[in-house]
């Protein structure tokens, strides 16, 4: 009968249902209860491993925001939620959330804008290193200075936060050798030769090369590091200034916060020619997180806002809507709308680490995060709470226990290591170099 038929139907329908609900409910199950296994996984490798970010740029925001005045920002309290200023981002850095994020080790990057010069450019240094070092006096229970690999892994054991100092940017050092010694008396471990523009002595990524990499005075530079022990960060230098160090290093050199090249064609980014050279040299790739440099969608999007923003304001005459700023940012906003931003997730983040391994090795890959120094960050990496959800997602993967050792902070720790041993040889056998960038007539 038509009725029974349709009853039979329902009734079909209902228990095919209950079974698929069933059957999701189960799914949903295993999904988390692996979740939970990832979890469990990342705990027990970082309990061991401290887990070493190469690049969080906290010291110029706290500098910026504070005027120096550490006692104005609480970093036991959730920064997110401090005021933002106009055209910045929530603070991605506080002692909770670094905690939430099992942090071992933090190089506090110490950043100066290229627009300071000369002795105003190490001013705004040394001021930044006083203020890493106050920070950490600041918070005791949760921060301790750390200048070699056996200091991190010390203080990894005792329950704090190894943290250590990198310069980013050669014109920190003003030509200078000398202050170059004294930076590294001063704690730091780590020096990018160059940041957006070149220098007298290296050629920047994003700028117009002028010195075919590096100059003699940049490979004395370079030498001087080895001799010293600090690290050698070709973040931000082109391709050839990479080569150029490359080639003339006698101690494996460091990339604090690039990414792959193959994935994002952007100039930041290191070629897989490269990965290959810093195999065979025993350094290591740190991963940064800035979408521009993790997505070849969002580093496109840039480029298109910049252009856009310039076509409405561009001083002194050509802009649309120069001298009317409403109109420039209502036209500015209403294209920002018809084109919205990419979405850069955490697992795009993971493919890029993949690359490195899959070109260089699983001994050359690192992270560095960027964190506060990047406006904005992929889906899943919004702060330092983060970096438990990066290694479940390579475990997730397939990458094993001692594999995401390795990517935490194992590999950086080795690096620096083997620094060390190099600058002790050379310091039995090379005195300080007297290089100058401009040889000068002696009184």
């Amino acid at each position: 009968m038509p009725g029974h038929s349709c009853v039979f139907r329902q009734s079909r329908r209902n228990a095919v249902a209950v079974a698929t609900l069933g059957l999701l409910v189960a799914a949903s199950g295993v999904v988390a209860a692996a979740d939970d296994d990832f979890a469990a996984r990342v705990d027990r490798v970082l309990a061991k491993t401290p887990l070493i970010d190469a690049h969080n740029d906290l010291p110029w925001e706290l500098r910026d925001r504070s005027k120096g005045a550490l006692a104005s920002i609480d970093l036991r309290s959730d920064t997110a939620k401090l005021p933002v200023p106009e055209g910045g981002a929530p603070l991605m850095t506080d002692i909770p959330r670094l905690r939430a994020g099992r942090v071992g080790g933090q190089f506090w990057s110490v950043w100066v804008p290229m627009e300071l010069k000369g002795n105003d450019a190490v001013q705004a240094t040394l001021e930044q290193i006083d203020l890493v070092k106050r920070m950490v006096a600041t918070y005791p229970a949760d921060f301790q200075m750390a200048y070699t690999a056996d200091d991190v892994r010390r203080i990894h054991r005792s329950g704090k936060i190894a943290s250590l100092i990198g310069l980013e940017g050669g014109h920190s050092i003003n030509d200078s050798l000398a202050t170059l010694r004294s930076m590294y008396d001063l704690g730091a471990r780590y020096m990018t030769l160059t940041h957006t523009r070149n220098t007298g002595w290296v050629d920047a990524a994003t700028d117009t090369p002028t010195h075919h990499g590096l100059t003699p005075f940049g490979l004395e530079v370079v030498r001087e590091m080895n001799r010293l022990g600090m690290l050698v960060d070709l973040s931000h230098v082109s391709p050839e200034a990479m080569q150029a160090v490359l080639a003339a290093t006698e101690a494996p050199v460091m990339f604090s916060h690039s990414s792959a090249r193959a994935i994002n064609s952007h100039p930041r980014n290191v070629s897989d020619d490269v990965l290959r050279l810093v195999a065979k040299n025993g350094g290591v790739v740190m991963v940064n997180f800035y979408p521009a440099y993790v997505s070849e969608a969002a580093n496109q999007w840039e480029a298109d806002y910049a252009a856009e923003h310039t076509r409405y304001n561009s001083p002194p005459y050509a802009g649309l809507y120069i001298g009317q700023p409403d109109k420039a940012k209502a036209a500015l906003e209403a294209w920002e709308k018809a084109h919205p931003k990419p979405i850069v997730t955490l697992a795009e983040v993971a493919d890029h680490i993949e690359h490195i391994r899959k070109v260089a090795g699983i001994d050359h890959v690192g992270i560095g995060s960027d964190f506060d120094g990047i406006p904005t960050t992929p889906q899943g990496l919004e702060a330092v709470d983060r970096y438990p959800a990066l290694l479940a997602e390579m475990m997730r993967r397939g990458w094993s226990d001692a594999d995401v050792a390795k990517l935490a902070g194992l590999n950086v720790l080795r690096v620096m290591e083997q620094a060390e041993q190099v600058a002790a040889r050379l310091q039995a056998v090379r005195p300080p170099s007297e290089a100058l960038l401009q040889a000068e007539p002696r009184p």
